[in-house]
C-alpha cells in the first residue's frame, strides 16, 4: 500500500502540521510520498528532505517572526496598492528563509518523493512541481496572491497553489497513493472572532473559497482518506508567528489521542482498536 502525506496551506498555522507530524511519527505512520500546497509545501519538502528529523522542522517554526516571511516595506505596499506594483510584500525575506532551510535542494532528490503545488497565474491552471529548485518551487507555492510576487518558472508565472487547490489530496492519488493522511491547519473552521490584520483577512478569505474542494475530495474517495483533526477553533491569526510552540504542542496531543482512539468520526475511520496501533 502506498501512503501519502497531503499538508494544507495556512499561514503562521502551518505549525499545526508539524505536531500532527509529530503524532503520526510516533505512531508509526509514514508516507510514501508527499504533497503540499502553500505553507504545507514548506513542511512537506523539508519533511521530505528530513524525515527523521521533525524536532528541527518545529526548531525553525519557533524560532520564526513574522517579519522574517512578512517585513513591512510601507513604500512597496504603497506601490502595490495604487497599482504600481504586483504585491505588497517582497518575498526576498522568504527566499533567504527558504535558502537557509533547503539549500541548493532539487525536488527530485528528496529522501521522500516530494510534490508542491502552485497555480498558473495566467491560465488558472493546476501545476505540480516534481524537480527542480526546492526552494523556488515552495516560493511559488507560497506566493499569496496580491501579497507576494508570482514567481516565474519555466515561462509560467505561478502562484499560491492553494488558491485552487489548498489540499492537494488528488495530486496524491494521481501519483499513485492508496492511502491518504491529509495535515489540515485548521483554519478554514469557525472562528471566534473575525481577523485584525489585513492579512489575516485575506487569508481567511481564500481558504474559506477553495476548502470546499477537500469535501468533495473526501466524498469521492471516501475511506482512503483519513484527515487528521484541525484545532479548531482557533483564536490566531494566520500571520502571527508567535504562537507556534502552542500550535504544535496542542496538535501533538490532539492527533496522538486521535490516533488512540482509533481515528474516530468522518470517512477516514480505519484505525484499529484504542492501543492507537493502526492498520497499514
Amino acid at each position: 500500500m502506498v501512503a501519502a502525506f497531503v499538508f494544507a496551506g495556512g499561514g503562521s498555522l502551518g505549525a499545526v502540521e508539524v505536531g500532527m507530524l509529530a503524532a503520526l511519527g510516533a505512531g508509526s505512520v509514514q508516507p510514501d510520498l508527499v504533497v503540499g500546497t502553500s505553507v504545507g509545501a514548506a513542511n512537506a519538502v523539508w519533511f521530505a528532505a528530513n524525515p527523521s528529523d521533525v524536532e528541527g522542522l518545529a526548531a525553525r517554526w519557533t524560532s520564526l517572526s513574522r517579519t522574517d516571511v512578512f517585513p513591512l516595506r510601507p513604500v512597496r505596499g504603497l506601490l502595490g496598492l495604487f497599482g504600481f506594483r504586483d504585491h505588497l510584500v517582497p518575498n526576498s525575506a522568504l527566499r533567504r528563509l527558504l535558502e537557509r532551510s533547503l539549500g541548493d535542494l532539487d525536488l527530485s532528490r528528496t529522501r521522500v518523493p516530494a510534490h508542491v503545488g502552485a497555480t498558473d497565474v495566467l491560465s488558472g491552471a493546476e501545476v505540480l512541481l516534481s524537480s527542480g529548485s526546492a526552494v523556488d518551487a515552495v516560493l511559488a507555492s507560497t506566493a499569496i496572491p496580491g501579497v507576494f510576487p508570482p514567481v516565474e518558472l519555466g515561462g509560467r508565472y505561478l502562484m499560491d497553489g492553494g488558491t485552487v487547490n489548498n489540499t492537494p489530496v488528488s495530486h496524491a492519488f494521481d501519483l499513485g497513493a492508496d492511502q491518504v493522511w491529509v495535515l489540515p491547519t485548521g483554519y478554514a473552521c469557525a472562528l471566534t472572532s473575525p481577523p485584525r490584520s489585513a492579512l489575516g483577512v485575506a487569508l481567511q478569505a481564500l481558504t474559506l473559497l477553495v476548502n470546499h474542494r477537500l469535501t468533495l475530495d473526501v466524498a469521492r474517495y471516501g475511506s482512503a482518506v483519513r484527515v487528521v483533526p484541525a484545532l479548531c477553533p482557533l483564536d490566531v491569526s494566520p500571520g502571527d508567528f508567535s504562537h507556534s510552540g502552542s500550535l504544535i504542542s496542542a496538535a501533538y496531543s490532539s492527533t496522538r489521542a486521535w490516533l488512540a482512539a482509533g481515528c474516530p468520526e468522518g470517512p477516514a475511520h480505519t484505525c484499529t482498536g484504542p492501543s492507537g496501533d493502526l492498520d497499514q
